[in-house]
């Protein structure tokens, strides 16, 4: 069998085995909501007859814990089955495909620091450069051949949450670094990453790329553009800040970083849900509710503040209800910040506007401004996209107008 068959048998195999593995963990949530419910109906009906609801209670306590047992040793033993029998025969890798690439950073973005601390199959690679799905060796033979044309100017692409490098082709026109070849001389780096690792893991990850890619690049790298879509332009400032810190040769040679619907001030679903959490913790019938919200990846919790360092996350209660103040991560001197905030509305004043956003960012978290905090970009330096959702921004007319002014 041929490596790409053999790695293509070991992603179809491991996310069968993780849907039933999850299939088996919600069949445990729903036997505990039963459980406690249960638990508080023979409660109320005890008030009545005393001690008489005992032998029912558990016999319906012995027939449930046997049923829910069955179904989940099935789930689980079917995940178990399937790793050792799925297959695609004749199919391309999951990962070099876009669905499929698409499948794995969905799963990623919900548990993929969980994954990663397990050497899971499914997180493997931390960091890469893509092309065509499938990820480039960083060495000086792999990145010539691969890079024919290379240029001095490096404009790299970060996708966001689970999102894999695809998601720049969304809407089928040509993506913006398609396009930037012909009008900058520019080459576009696709970088796929693991998003629910922590953003300060991913930023470190995306140094060291940097450095080793620099290094290696088959010409002299003269400038490095960063174009980074929601988590993926955090991720490019807390690297820039590393590279800073660390006086690495690659960051004195970044020129722009243009930042797309980055959520520099945090989510609001985050948010809601960091709260929700707490409030569903409660009560014992939606306790299990609670812990399935509390599974979600290191990577989104950083989105409740935009979090770039350890230092927020690091030997914290991460579903403590209050949420000490993020680090504030200054932006890198010497090079020029763009960013772009998108509302579904025309106006960004309109009232839904105002709170809805793009859907998942706000104006003010994109800008990187507001009562509180400041980011530091120039007001100047911003644009505003009315009647567009936090995703057109991948493939966007306006944008790429913009960007490849910002960018000259």
């Amino acid at each position: 069998m041929s490596e790409l068959a053999t790695q293509g048998r070991t992603e179809v195999r491991a996310l069968a085995r993780t849907a039933f593995d999850e299939i088996a963990g919600a069949v445990g949530g729903i036997s505990s909501i039963h459980r406690s419910v249960s638990d508080r109906v023979f409660a109320t009906v005890g008030l009545g007859v005393g001690s008489a609801h005992t032998p029912v209670k558990a016999i319906h306590d012995a027939i449930t814990d046997v049923v829910y047992t069955a179904v989940a040793e099935s789930a689980s033993l079917a995940g178990k089955v399937a790793e050792q029998t799925v297959d695609l025969p004749n199919s391309a890798p999951l990962s070099h495909t876009s669905r499929g690439a698409g499948l794995i950073a969905a799963v990623q973005g919900l548990v993929g620091d969980t994954l990663e601390s397990e050497g899971h199959e499914l997180a493997t690679s931390a960091m890469s450069v893509r092309v065509a799905g499938v990820e480039v060796s960083l060495d000086k033979d792999s990145l010539a051949t691969t890079f024919p044309a290379a240029t001095p100017h490096l404009v790299v692409f970060l996708h966001g949450l689970v999102e894999s490098e695809y998601a720049w082709k969304l809407g089928g026109r040509p993506t913006y670094g398609d396009q930037l070849v012909d009008d900058l001389d520019a080459t576009p780096i696709y970088v796929r990453y693991n998003s629910g690792r922590h953003i300060s893991d991913n930023a470190r990850s995306l140094a060291e790329l940097m450095d080793e890619l620099v290094g290696e690049w088959p010409v002299s790298v003269e400038r490095i553009s960063f174009v980074g879509h929601s988590m993926g332009g955090l991720i490019a400032r807390g690297a820039c800040c590393l590279g800073s810190d660390e006086w690495t040769q690659w960051v004195h040679l970044v020129r722009h970083t243009v930042c797309l619907g980055s959520p520099h001030l945090g989510a609001p679903l985050e948010r809601l849900v960091h709260y929700g959490s707490a409030a569903l913790n409660v009560l014992p019938e939606t306790r299990p509710f609670s812990r399935l919200l509390r599974r979600r990846s290191g990577g989104i919790r950083d989105l409740f503040a935009g979090s770039l360092v350890d230092q927020d996350w690091r030997d914290r209660d991460p579903d403590a209800l209050r949420i000490a103040a993020c680090q504030e991560v200054p932006l890198l001197f010497g090079a020029k910040h763009y960013f772009v905030s998108a509302t579904i509305t025309r106006s960004p004043r309109h009232p839904l506007g105002r709170i809805i956003g793009d859907g998942l960012v706000l104006v003010p978290s994109a800008s990187g401004s507001n009562k509180a905090r400041r980011i530091g970009f120039e007001v100047e330096n911003g644009l505003h996209i009315g009647s567009a959702n936090h995703f057109s921004l991948l493939n966007n007319e306006s944008v790429y107008e913009k960007l490849l002014t910002w960018l000259r």
